[in-house]
């Protein structure tokens, strides 16, 4: 899946997220894909290959927004089979007024209560989880998040060890700990957003 395909997708479902959802897709795609693709042109060079670690990130990390989006999908089947249904026992045939009322199922906002308010929460907790367990990994990967300038090699074909200079490890450096600075600002807001929808159906 393309990138603005899977940002169009993203918008849909966000449709029905609360206002820190949005600022959380507009974080992950102005400040994470844009920098990332940039990053993969011009710093990574002919490493582009061995990439997909902070791509994999990305998807893994926006897919539980798609449970959201199934769910919402499966509601407006369901209201768009009872309308159906109910015209056809009532004895109309498709009307202007009909096609109006199934076009407003598709553009309308569901409330964030019930299964949808534990559906987005889940999707949350998911996002919490997938974006902890990249940290980490990224931290013990590049060591602190610091991309080395020389590592020390002993793999076939290499009969002794060896050292082998990494590119660029300054601006490599710098994207990572950008990258790391966008997944805890990502992090934060998916706290906060669970947070926000907890007080808000306590006190409900």
């Amino acid at each position: 899946m393309s990138w603005p395909a899977l940002y169009a997708q993203l918008l849909g479902a966000n449709h029905h997220s609360t206002s820190l959802g949005k600022v959380w897709l507009s974080v992950l795609f102005i400040f994470r894909v844009m920098v990332l693709v940039v990053a993969a042109e011009r710093v990574w060079g002919d490493e582009q290959s061995d990439f997909t670690c902070n791509t994999l990130q990305l998807v893994f990390v926006s897919t539980p927004t798609f449970l959201v989006a199934m769910y919402v999908a499966y509601q407006n089947h369901r209201d768009k089979k009872r309308l159906l249904q109910g015209s056809a026992r009532a004895g109309f045939h498709s009307t202007k007024a009909q096609e109006a009322e199934l076009g407003s199922l598709k553009r309308r906002r569901l409330p964030l209560a019930g299964a949808l308010w534990w559906t987005y929460a889940c999707s949350l907790v998911l996002k919490l989880v997938f974006e902890g367990g990249f940290m980490y990994a990224l931290y013990v990967v590049y060591d602190g998040f610091r991309m080395p300038r020389v590592v020390q090699c002993d793999q076939w074909p290499c009969p002794n060890l060896v050292d082998c200079f990494i590119s660029r490890p300054t601006e490599k450096t710098i994207f990572t700990v950008f990258m790391a600075i966008t997944s805890s600002i990502c992090m934060v807001l998916n706290m906060a957003e669970l947070a926000y929808l907890i007080a808000k159906n306590v006190t409900r």
